[in-house]
């Protein structure tokens, strides 16, 4: 089993720590770097700082016992999508932008790669774990809004992340599909397959 996690911010790094005691090898698709604010929100150590966010969590997972890990610090795009994606049994977007996630869908629907996506809400009201069949990616209010930065929502940063990693290991296990809606009141499955 192999499960590509497509954007390791906040959702993404969460989420992958999380899957580490899966039999699966876990690859990270991401160009951006590790900066200081980051580790407020995302699951990185001062020592990643300056380092591709890809990278810099394979080898954090890689001191653990057992995890198998992969990175790619490149940007996801048209160009590379299926080089990147095509081995994978499971992609996961934790994308924080519309056009990323839009060529991860149009690429796992083409070649019928099962996608998860794992998004929050730019106010951080509420995060949504939801299949690609189900899910209409949205454009940002502003172009790079930032939507987890300095721990403001950390507490659904981690409601959302601990959910898309039990929904991801349902799936690996299980082939069930699941989507959930969470916000700082409740955790609500919205749709079984």
């Amino acid at each position: 089993m192999r499960i590509v996690f497509c954007g390791v911010g906040a959702i993404g790094s969460t989420a992958s720590v999380l899957c580490r005691n899966l039999d699966a090898t876990l690859a990270f698709i991401d160009f951006d770097r590790v900066e200081s604010k980051n580790l407020l929100a995302q699951a990185y150590v001062k020592p990643s700082v300056g380092k591709n966010k890809a990278e810099a969590l394979k080898l954090q997972l890689l001191n653990l016992h057992g995890v198998k890990a992969e990175a790619f610090g490149v940007r996801l795009t048209r160009d590379n999508v299926e080089a990147l994606c095509s081995g994978a049994d499971l992609l996961v977007d934790c994308f924080d932008n519309r056009e990323s996630r839009q060529v991860l869908s149009d690429y796992a629907r083409r070649a019928s790669k099962p996608l998860v996506h794992g998004a929050l809400a730019g106010d951080g009201s509420f995060g949504l774990v939801r299949w690609d069949e189900r899910f209409f990616p949205d454009a940002e209010d502003q172009a790079g809004q930032a939507t987890c930065e300095g721990g403001a929502h950390l507490p659904l940063i981690g409601l959302l992340g601990g959910s898309l990693a039990r929904i991801i290991q349902d799936f690996v296990k299980h082939g069930v599909r699941r989507d959930v809606m969470v916000n700082l009141t409740s955790v609500t499955p919205t749709m079984d397959t």
